[in-house]
Order: C-alpha cells, then structure tokens, then sequence
C-alpha cells in the first residue's frame, strides 16, 4: 500500500473503503509480517472508521487472528509433546485482552486520576505477545502467542529455544503464567537487514518456524512484563518475583501520578539508544486490589492503558542547537532544523528537553535526525540517524546565554539540567515567570511582546507590578492606543480575586503544577495554612512523595516575598467545597456528570474567569484540556465579538474531517453546568 497516498487522502475515505484498507492492513501486519504502513498510519485509519461506523465488524478482529482448524484448551495442550501440538489454535486458560489507547497526556492523567497508588510504567515493545505456562513442578509447558486473545498459537518448541528462558523455574516454584514479548534486538537484526523490512516482521516470522533449530539461529529475545495467578499483591512485587525466578523482564520503573508525561518523556528520550524497537509507553495501576476494583471490558482492562508514540516522523538536517532560559532560570537546548513538513506544518525547531537527553542523542552539526510531532503537534528529535560531516559536537555552555552568569548543571527527578545561578537577576527568566503568572490567572493579552515592553518601560518587575499597572504609563508604550490599554487594565482588574488552586499554580513552583495545586488546596484549604506546611505534612497527600514535597516546600519558602507582595493586591479565598471533594476522592470524581467530557475555552467570558469555568468542569468529572484536537468533546466560545479564534477554526476544521466536537456558547455552556451540577446532587 501507499502510505502517502492513503494519508493525503484519509478524510476522502469512504466506510466501506476504509474497512477495506484497515483488512488489508492487519493482513499485511499480522499473518504476512510485511507491514507497509506505518503503525501512526495505521491507527489513524482505524480511529476515521471508527468514528464514521463505530460498530464496523472489522473494528472487533483487529489485531492478530488464530490458525484455522480445531481449538485445543491449554489443559489439554499440554499433555501433547510441543513438536506435536506446534502451530495449533489454544485457547488460554485467562483472556489476553488486548490495551486501550490513549491519544493525548491528559487522557493518561484522567485514567490515573480513577485509582490510588502509584504507576507501573514500560515501554511498550513492538514485538509478539505470548503466555509461558510452567507447570506445578515448575516446568514450562505451554506458550503460545496472544492471537485473538482468547485463543493463541501455540510456540511452544520455538520459545523453548530463547536464551534466557528458563525451562524450569527454581525449585518449590511453578503453577505460573507469564506474559511477555518475543522481539528481536536491533543489534541481532542488524545481521539480516539486507533481508528482511524490520525487526517485528523477523521476529513474527522467526517464532512460528516450524523447525526450532532455524527458529533459535534468529536470536530471539523474550521480556515478562506481567506474572498471572501467583498471589501477588502489586506489580513491584510481580516484577521481584520475576527477577529471582530468572526470568527477562522489559524495562520499567514506577511513579506517581505527577510523573506520568516525565515517565514517557524518558523512555521516548532513550528510544534512540534502546536496543528494541519500541512504540509508545504502556501504563498499569501498581496495586492489585486497585486492579481487581477497576476491573476489565470485553476488549481491554481498565487498569492498563497505552500511549503510543503518534504524529508524523521525517528526517531533516540538525543546523544548530539554541539554548532558552525558562522562568526558573533552567536553560534548555533547543534544535534548530532544516524546515519539514510534519502533519500538516512546517517545522523548524524542536525539544531536546534537557542535559540528559542532549547527551544521549550525541548531537553532531549537520547531522541527519529523525523528528516526530507527538500527538501531532510537539515536535521532538528522537534519535541521530546519521552524524554530520566532521562528526562537530555542541558544546553545553557555561555561562546562561540571557545573563551571563555561570551556569550550573543540577540533578533534578527527570535527569540533568542546565541551570543560571542567578535566576532572580536573569531578566530573561524573570520575563517567562511574569508570563507564567499572566497564563495562569487567565489575564488576557499579555503576551511575551507586551511584557517585554513593559517590563522594558520599567513598570513591571514582579507579578504584583501587574495590579500597580496606571492607563497614564501604559500608552506611552509604542503601537499601545489608549483603547488597548485600557483592555489590559480591566483584564487585570477582574482578576483581583484568585481562587486558591490558581494562586499556587501561577507562583511556579516546581512541582506545583495544577493537578498538585489543586490536591494541595482541597486537602489543607487556605493559604496561610499551606505556607506554614512541612514536608512531612505534604507526605501525607496521596500521589505527593519525598522530592516533590521537598521541592514545593522549598518552593513557597523562596517564593514567601512574592507571595506577600500579591497578597498586598489580590484576594486569595479559601479552598471551595467542591475542590475539598476533589482532593479527597484523588482529583475529578470519575463518575461525576461530566465524566468522560472534556471541555476547551476560546474568547473572552463574561459572567466568570476561564480558571473558574475550567474548575466547575474538573468538579463535575469532565477534563479541561489546554488544546482542541479530535478527541475533544465541547469548545466552549466566550461572548467577545470579533473574529473566529484559531482554537474555533481548528474544531470547525476538525469537524468537517469527522470529529464529534460540540461548539457551544457561554449562555448554553452555564445551561448545562446548572444542570449537571443539579444532577450531582440528586436533584430531578
């Protein structure tokens, strides 16, 4: 198939061709092992069907279908020799159900926000899933790939022919099933790529030899990734357990709720220096309790979801890498790229996110990169495909590039950082922080271009210089009419009242983002309380641990003049009812009205802030995502007239492709929240 054919015309699509091109697709994957699209492509394909006929029968046999003929029951099976029984249909004593998707970060954070504890997050290998059976002796018995999931082929003789593999557990161990990958390192392909497309289809191919010992010749390798009916009480455990039973596990690591986009961001960072291909993060609650509850659908568990690396990926030159200084004076590299075209825009610049990163692409000028645009939108350099003419590194500079002043590298959560010594001299973090705040309470046209010229006129230093702003000064300000500056002085002033959550997210704090803001305002409920906190006492908030704690901490101690200077201009109200019920049951409630919606807000409101209408959404259930894209359910359009904003004229666009996005105004959106919340207490 074409795969720049199919996706310039992807919206022209009708059903039933769409239906044809997913088939043949999933023929080319699964039973040929000669894929020719690529799996963004793929899901795109699956996604447009999905949204024209969401009960496609194709939609039910995705994925990889079992052999033809008889089905044998693993009990059964295995009282047959493997060379006997190889390449038969089994049906698996426990469904392999197959991972829900997840298309955005936000949509992780709302699965994550419906359990308690913490995440157990790996990579998600592209490779064969299967189930190992070892026997009550401790014998391996059976394996046999995932197929439709409920039945499997049987790979029994070939899986005995991994190294690493143990073909009897140690003793007084047995009656377990694992569950894991069959793949092949890119170090192993790199002896057959003249041959074969890429490692995945060898692999697939490989493992259903019929004659074990070519099977074994190809170097398969095998990682557990879950231990079934073994008792155990956590994933932490399930992964210990499968280490001292000498057993190949795939990587992994877990977190909290707040490390989630960082968990993705690392492994996305190391996919260039990982040797297996990889496509996208796989997420699973850690406690098994918590699995039990959430339990599973007929496709997939509710406790386990995957997100797939997306957007469209391309090779351009690396022409030079610039280094930015954030609001906390953290200087980040950014590449500078030969323009390509990704998704529909043309891209120039891309995230290398820190020191750590930086290092590990092992950046070279001129060299020839991969770039994607995650999500299809974030652009990021995912690995070095080829080094440029002179092999010329960049160096990591020494002295912050806005100030001057030594730069210094730290060790933060998520790795190395470049930081300025002096960020509270730096004027150009201090830009970003005055940013930040205005972003934040919603204060409407300060953007970078106008907080550069006043803070350049010298009328604005700190956040609380906002509400010390005077008409008189601001029209001095050039291409700033009398008109427009008094816009930014009633912007300023309906926001002279802060809700709580807000006032601790504007203050940019690390880790105090807004999912920790708001667990932190619900839990101790003032101001004046949360500034006299302890580390031991934010220890006690679930999802907050050791280091964040110790960050916010620090953060409010060094932000305490800050704070006491906003605190001379604006109103910071105690935490509401329904923040303090948010942050008890772990954010959203997951089955209020609005569960499963999510809200975006464009133009200008009149009856509240946007913080305050993102908030009574987050009440009720739904999300409040910051961009619309297809997953969005309603774009919110504020009461200011003018012409249509970008947010609306990409949901329109969206729409025409086939998105079911809803374009509401205000007077309908505070219709439906005045229901909702009236259906959330009971009301008829």
């Amino acid at each position: 198939m074409d795969a720049k054919k199919i996706e310039a015309r992807l919206y022209e699509y009708g059903r039933d061709e769409l239906v044809a091109l997913v088939k043949q697709a999933n023929e080319e994957y699964w039973e040929k092992n000669a894929a020719t699209l690529p799996d963004t492509l793929y899901d795109r394909l699956v996604e447009r069907l999905r949204q024209l006929d969401p009960k496609a029968e194709i939609l039910q046999h995705l994925g990889e279908q079992v052999p033809k003929g008889p089905v044998i029951e693993a009990d059964d099976a295995i009282r047959l020799p493997p060379a006997q029984r190889f390449g038969s249909a089994v049906r698996h004593a426990r469904p392999m159900l197959s991972l829900d998707k997840a298309y955005s970060a936000q949509e992780v954070e709302s699965w994550a926000a419906k359990f308690e504890g913490d995440i157990l997050v790996m990579p998600k290998l592209d490779g064969i899933a299967c189930s190992i059976r070892y026997d009550t002796k401790g014998k391996l018995v059976l394996a046999a790939t995932r197929g439709s999931g409920t039945e499997g082929e049987d790979i029994t003789a070939n899986i005995l022919q991994i190294k690493g593999v143990p073909e009897k557990l140690p003793k007084g161990n047995g009656g377990l099933e694992v569950r894991g990958e069959v793949h092949m390192a890119l170090s192993v392909f790199e002896r057959f790529k003249g041959e074969f497309s890429n490692p995945r289809n060898l692999a697939a191919g490989a493992v259903r030899n019929k004659d074990s010992s070519k099977s074994k010749a190809f170097g398969l390798s095998f990682g557990a990734y879950d231990l079934v009916d073994g008792g155990m009480k956590s994933e932490r455990e399930k992964f210990a357990t499968l280490k001292a039973l000498g057993l190949p596990t795939v990587d992994h690591e877990f977190v909290d709720r707040e490390g989630i986009a960082a968990a993705f961001d690392r492994f996305a960072q190391r996919r260039a220096t990982l040797d297996y291909e990889i496509d996208g993060v796989v997420y699973r609650t850690d406690r098994v309790d918590e699995q039990e509850r959430l339990g599973s659908t007929a496709h997939h568990p509710r406790y386990a979801i995957a997100f797939k690396f997306q957007g469209d990926s391309g090779e351009t030159t690396l022409l030079d890498v610039e280094w930015g200084v954030s609001r906390t004076g953290t200087i980040t590299p950014m590449a500078i790229l030969q323009p390509i075209e990704l998704s529909g825009a043309m891209v120039s610049r891309a995230g290398l996110h820190n020191i750590t990163q930086f290092r590990a692409l092992g950046l070279t000028r001129g060299a020839r990169v991969e770039v994607t645009r995650r999500g299809g939108v974030i652009p990021h350099v995912e690995r070095v495909v080829k080094a440029g003419p002179g092999k010329k590194q960049f160096a990591i500079p020494d002295q912050c590039p806005a100030c001057g002043s030594p730069a210094e590298i730290r060790q933060k959560r998520d790795g190395e950082f470049l930081q300025c010594s002096k960020p509270r001299q730096c004027i150009t973090a201090r830009l970003r922080e005055l940013e930040h705040f205005a972003k934040v309470i919603d204060i409407q046209g300060f953007g970078p271009k106008i907080v550069a010229a006043v803070v350049d006129a010298g009328l604005l230093a700190s956040p609380a210089d906002y509400y010390r702003l005077q008409l008189s000064d601001l029209v001095k300000l050039e291409r700033l009419a009398e008109k427009s500056a008094q816009n930014l002085l009633d912007q300023v002033q309906a926001h002279r009242e802060i809700p709580l959550a807000v006032f601790l997210e504007s203050l940019g704090i690390d880790h105090l983002g807004p999912q920790n803001a708001r667990l932190i305002a619900g839990e101790f409920g003032s101001l004046k309380k949360i500034r006299k906190l302890k580390r031991d006492d934010l220890m006690g908030v679930k999802g907050i641990k050791d280091a964040i704690a110790d960050a916010i901490v620090d953060g409010l101690a060094g932000h305490s003049a800050m704070i006491d200077e906003l605190l001379k201009e604006v109103r910071v109200p105690d935490a509401t009812a329904e923040e303090v019920a948010a942050a008890a049951g772990g954010g959203a409630p997951a089955d209020g009205p609005l569960a499963g919606k999510s809200y975006v807000f464009t133009g200008t409101l009149e009856g509240f802030d946007r913080k305050t209408a993102q908030q009574r959404v987050q009440a009720l259930g739904g999300t409040t995502p910051d961009a619309v894209n297809k997953t969005l359910t309603v774009l919110v359009i504020g009461a200011g007239k003018g012409a249509k904003s970008s947010k609306q004229k990409k949901a329109e666009k969206l729409i025409t492709e086939g998105a079911a996005i809803e374009i509401i105004d205000e007077a309908e959106f505070v219709q439906r929240m005045e229901k909702a919340e009236k259906n959330k207490g009971g009301g008829k």
